[in-house]
């Protein structure tokens, strides 16, 4: 049973139910010392009841309460302090991470509901920057997330294929372009060309007529604007799927903003049919007010289409194909008030299940305190980040452990993974600046620092050689409590990173058990011939098997050595 579940039961039992245990459950606390035991109820809520003060009130319940899978049970002031019995609580954890494996946290919240995961999208013909790593890990690590509470996800990579960037794209090409230079560098060079289509056209706006004019041609399929188009989506495929397997990440679908060109204009006709189109300086809008909202322009005064005109597209073509229970969408902060135009209009059409729309934001991956920018050419590139850090790892691995065997695979699994991690310890919702000496050091609060425990905690169960987990025994040292007791936190916390769409909670998580762990290996000789030392060695390996799925829930790698 749930341990808060059976400290709720006895608090419901001793006040012969004059609280709910849904009350109780909801009114526990885990005390910061554990001097004050492993969970306490706080006597507040009984005063009304009872007609007695809290500090009186604990001291009677504790009379009261069974020992039954406790070790103690004692009254501090006003709350009832509840220590687990060590023994029973330590084997019914580690015979249930033992027997599961990786599945120790699988959870049914999601019934194999569908949800699509709008995510990573970069812009073709332009590199992929740090700045499209958020989008890109936070998405598969939900994904994953997910995936273990028996959702099933939908990656779709709604790629930025479509607007007048590529108008301005195709006039820079046409003006300064060469076919030769773009076939030896073709992604560099399309940037190349973008950059200074912005500077010159600082001082030649009429550029940006001739750029919407290029981008009306192609929505018109031109067949040179076209053609020109589909080279530069092909080209930065190519390149994008490289780094994309370097991250280790996969798309279910790459329909991006194109792939809704010709299915607008039925939302158009529907905004029409019921009315909610409305002229404005020769635009067409649909007025939000009633939401606190600005219009949602859907036509441009040209008769361009939007953003938001192929989100609803999109919207409603991902409901009619996967009739989703959730849709969510991991785009930074700043399209905040997008999305809630996006699910305002649609639920201005009669959609409800726009309400199972959600924007998962996130905020901002600085360099020296400043935001990353294509436009300006101020940009770090992601494959050189990736690049580097796997450096980084080889020369460490060279310093820690010059003989292992698979150094350079290891290299790139923890060079690639302390960068995912870096960003995924991040409450997602905060900016962050990046240092890439400090990403991947192993020691501090670093992905690799996760991986060297696991490695570690595998290295204890390689001395060991054959062990058998039959006839485990109770633990009751204080060295191994808090590592049991992180060890059962895991389910619960997978549960809080799928409902409140965070995958920090998992990356912190990591964190704490890695630092449970270490600190138990610093003082207990795991190896000692004893009646518990089959049990030790079970924790061990429960450590390594809930270290290496938090990782995998990250999109992290674990290797065995490091």
């Amino acid at each position: 049973m749930e341990q808060k579940q059976l400290v709720a039961q006895a608090i419901v039992a001793a006040t012969d139910g004059q609280l709910s245990l849904e009350d109780v459950v909801a009114k526990i606390e885990v005390p910061k010392s554990y001097d004050l035991g492993d969970y306490a109820f706080p006597a507040f809520a009984l005063a009304k009841i009872y007609h007695k003060a809290p500090q009186q009130i604990a001291p009677e319940l504790v009379e009261k309460i069974s020992l039954d899978g406790f070790d103690k049970v004692e009254a501090v002031g006003p709350y009832v302090n509840f220590f687990l019995d060590k023994k029973a609580f330590s084997l019914e954890v580690l015979q249930e991470v033992i027997d599961q494996q990786a599945n120790y946290g699988d959870q049914d919240l999601g019934h194999a509901g569908n949800v699509p995961i709008d995510m990573s999208s970069p812009n073709i013909a332009k590199p992929m920057s740090m700045g499209h790593l958020r989008s890109t890990v936070i998405g598969n690590s939900l994904a994953e997330l997910l995936k273990k509470a028996n959702y099933n996800p939908i990656k779709i990579n709604h790629l930025g294929d479509w607007g007048t960037q590529f108008g301005k794209l195709i006039e820079a090409y046409k003006l300064w372009g060469s076919e030769e230079e773009v076939k030896k560098d073709p992604i560099n060079t399309l940037l190349k060309y973008y950059v200074h289509f912005h500077q010159v056209d600082q001082e030649q706006p009429e550029l940006d007529d001739e750029a919407r004019a290029w981008f009306k041609k192609l929505e018109d399929g031109d067949e040179e604007a076209i053609n020109l188009w589909t080279w530069f989506r092909e080209e930065s495929l190519k390149f994008f799927k490289g780094i994309y397997a370097k991250l280790g990440i996969d798309f279910d679908s790459y329909n991006g903003e194109s792939f809704y060109n010709d299915k607008m204009d039925e939302i158009v006709e529907i905004l029409q049919d019921k009315g909610l189109l409305q002229e404005s300086r020769g635009a067409e809008i649909v007025d939000l007010e009633k939401y606190n909202l600005n219009p949602a322009l859907i036509k441009k005064t040209d008769g361009t289409t939007l953003y938001i005109t192929r989100d609803l597209a999109a919207a409603l073509y991902r409901f009619r194909t996967y009739n989703f229970v959730q849709s969510l969408y991991v785009v930074g902060n700043e399209q905040t008030n997008h999305f809630n135009q996006l699910k305002a209009v649609l639920k201005e059409m009669g959609y409800d299940w726009s309400d199972e729309i959600h924007h998962i934001p996130f905020g901002l991956i600085t360099s020296g305190g400043k935001k990353l920018s294509t436009r300006r050419g101020n940009v770090i590139l992601l494959e050189e980040v990736l690049n580097d850090a796997v450096e980084l790892a080889q020369k460490q691995i060279a310093e820690k452990n010059p003989d292992l065997p698979n150094k350079d695979e290891v290299a790139e699994e923890v060079g690639v993974g302390a960068v995912i991690f870096h960003d995924l310890k991040n409450d997602r919702l905060n900016n962050f600046d990046f240092n890439l000496e400090e990403v991947v050091r192993f020691e501090g609060e670093t992905g690799p620092y996760v991986q060297y425990s696991h490695a570690r905690a595998m290295s204890i169960l390689r001395k060991a050689g054959d062990v058998s987990f039959d006839q485990l025994v109770g633990l009751n040292d204080e060295e191994s409590w808090e590592v049991i007791r992180q060890l059962s936190n895991f389910p619960a916390m997978i549960k809080r990173a799928v409902e409140e769409y965070e995958p920090s909670v998992i990356a912190k998580y990591a964190i704490h058990l890695s630092k449970s762990f270490n600190k138990y290996y610093a003082h207990t000789k795991v190896l000692t011939d004893d009646e518990q030392k089959n049990t030790r060695l079970a924790m061990v390996a429960s450590v390594a098997t809930v270290l290496k799925e938090s990782l995998r829930l990250l999109g992290v790698k674990a290797p065995d050595e490091m």
